[in-house]
């Protein structure tokens, strides 16, 4: 009798851990930190082959698609820029994105290195 009551509640928090797991969105908004490339990396190639260009709106994060569109707001103003991801990285755990210095500079001062961001695929 015992084996069948522990095995109803493993069953029954099962269910319930698979439930609150499917509710999850890769699309949902995500917040976290992003910074800015510095200008050395004017010219260079991105991980997906593109040339880098710092007066782009585009974007770096470590597992997005290349081409992915995404909507950054700046936590702080409220401000938001649409970039396109198109490299990888920050190699920084706290931080989610590198921007270019035109994204960054759209929606934050570069003079604080970082800000807090809220960002999402928009398509």
């Amino acid at each position: 009798m015992m084996k069948r009551q522990i095995l109803v509640i493993i069953m029954m928090i099962s269910t319930l851990g698979i439930y609150s797991f499917n509710k999850y969105n890769a699309n949902d908004a995500k917040t976290s930190f992003a910074s800015f490339y510095h200008d050395k990396f004017n010219g260079r190639k991105t991980a997906s082959g593109e040339i880098f260009s710092n007066s782009k709106l585009t974007a770096a994060n470590r597992t997005l698609p290349f081409g992915t569109r995404l909507k950054v707001t700046n936590l702080r103003t409220g401000q938001s820029v649409i970039v396109r991801v198109n490299d990888r990285g920050p190699f920084h755990s706290s931080r989610a994105l590198d921007l270019s210095k035109a994204a960054f500079d759209s929606i934050g001062n570069p003079a604080k290195g970082t800000m807090p961001i809220e960002y999402e695929i928009v398509d």
